[in-house]
């Protein structure tokens, strides 16, 4: 059957388009750590005598509303070179369009459904923030159970949790907040034991399509309703690889006996009870006995896309599913972010997800979907959807381009230019994002490759290269 007409985006967005994205970062100063976007405390002072940190310069022009507009003969003749070299492989799918008019400047295979590895990571977070909105924070209770001292601990899917105050991400809901929160509750009396339920999810703690080495190569591991540190072994180790827990649940669980005064050996999985009528001195069987809270939403889709974070991407994708009335399982928070994106209008058919965080190679997204996705979040229509420009990596400075659009030749145009999501696994690499050219128009781009013969030292320059001609042309 003929394929259905593409629904496209309105072509006209206003001039608040302009003062949302210069709001969330796309032209700011040097980004800083997380704490610092956030607005935390970002660390100590210097001591005595350390040199302070220089101002931070600019990295990104504010886009200019009266720039000219590139014409599609003009990107063509720029791009064309490029995304038919030997080291992006013989399937290149690009597409290229302006963030204000929507036009439409460069398509190659642009509708066909490509592997996107990380760059998954922007349907997660446009699809979050639609369903659950960026204020919303994910909780963690502690109950009363229904046998005598045993104390229930309720994962709700945050992956932030931290034991104390030296976890791994910054302004986490603490399991010793929630610990002092049981004492209280309890008044003097001692509990016993420790439950933990992570009822909440269902089906394979692994992703449908992963590579074997992901659950131990320090990338990935078991998805958990709970866990501390995104199960990381050493919440001390820094972004990227990390050797994670095998059971976070009962990890965490442990760590929260700990805390309470109880001994590790007498934590075991199982559910909380409903609450039953008060009675007695105790609390009755289900009463809550503490609660603490993830941060907000826009702030886990930060971290998410700026540390291209995988297990953090399958809990936000399965709060997808649990705003959906869908099971918090792999397939059902697939299923629901791809109806999710249906809702927002654009092309389910262009979407067709297993996981969350792109370490799947089932995943398929094309490139418009991506580039509809940054100008629908770009909208005046959708200012909820504007959280993912935050965290997004900026080329030659910072997260997974920060190595990226520097000594390469061809690419030094897009350093400070390009702010993108990156995505690799082996023989797939993408890039997505923003670009803004030399004179000063606002692009949205992805370019998708998922059958590259060579490494990620070859095909990286030369996916790089597309950015960076878009950001050194007019292509008018």
């Amino acid at each position: 059957m003929p394929a259905a007409p593409r629904r496209r985006l309105p072509v006209v967005l206003a001039l608040v388009l302009l003062l949302v994205l210069a709001g969330v970062g796309v032209g700011v100063t040097r980004p800083g750590p997380v704490a610092g976007w956030l607005g935390d405390d970002a660390g100590p002072a210097p001591t005595a005598g350390a040199s302070a940190e220089p101002d931070p310069s600019d990295v990104l022009a504010g886009p200019d509303p009266n720039a000219p507009l590139p014409s599609p003969d003009g990107v063509r003749a720029a791009l064309d070179p490029l995304v038919g070299v030997a080291d992006l492989g013989d399937r290149v799918n690009v597409s290229v369009a302006d963030v204000t008019s929507g036009q439409t400047l460069f398509a190659k295979g642009a509708d066909d459904g490509t592997v996107p590895a990380s760059v998954t990571k922007l349907a997660t977070g446009v699809t979050v923030l639609a369903a659950r909105g960026p204020g919303y924070r994910i909780p963690t209770r502690a109950v009363a159970g229904a046998k005598p001292g045993e104390v229930v601990i309720v994962g709700g899917g945050d992956t932030t949790l931290a034991v104390d105050k030296k976890g791994y991400y910054p302004g986490a809901a603490r399991l010793d907040d929630l610990a002092a929160q049981v004492r209280t509750a309890l008044g003097g009396v001692a509990p016993t034991s420790v439950t933990v339920d992570g009822s909440i999810y269902s089906g394979p703690r692994y992703g449908p399509g992963w590579d074997a080495d992901i659950p131990t190569g320090g990338y990935g591991g078991a998805i958990t309703a709970l866990m501390t540190d995104g199960a990381r072994r050493d919440p001390s180790v820094g972004s990227g690889g990390a050797e994670r827990v095998s059971e976070p649940d009962l990890a965490a669980g442990r760590s929260f006996a700990r805390l309470l005064g109880v001994p590790a050996d007498t934590v075991e999985r199982g559910t909380a009870p409903p609450t039953a009528a008060a009675g007695g001195s105790s609390p009755a069987p289900g009463t809550e006995l503490g609660v603490v809270q993830s941060p907000p939403l826009i702030r886990l889709v930060d971290i998410m896309i700026s540390e291209s974070d995988n297990i953090l991407a399958e809990a936000l994708a399965r709060q997808v599913a649990l705003a959906r009335n869908q099971p918090a399982s792999f397939d059902g928070a697939a299923a629901a972010m791809d109806a999710e994106v249906a809702e927002l209008g654009l092309p389910a058919e262009e979407i067709n997800l297993s996981d969350g965080s792109g370490l799947s190679r089932r995943n398929r997204i094309s490139p418009s979907v991506l580039t509809d996705l940054v100008r629908l979040a770009a909208s005046p229509d959708h200012p909820e959807l504007a959280g993912i420009f935050g965290g997004l990596p900026v080329g030659g400075w910072s997260g997974t381009l920060d190595d990226r659009y520097r000594g390469a030749p061809g690419t030094g145009a897009g350093a400070g230019a390009v702010r993108a999501k990156t995505g690799t696994l082996t023989g797939v690499h993408a890039i997505a994002g923003l670009v803004t050219t030399a004179d000063g128009r606002l692009l949205t781009f992805a370019v998708l490759t998922d059958k590259v013969p060579g490494g990620t030292d070859t095909a990286q320059p030369a996916l790089d290269r597309i950015a960076a001609a878009l950001a050194n042309c007019g292509c008018r």
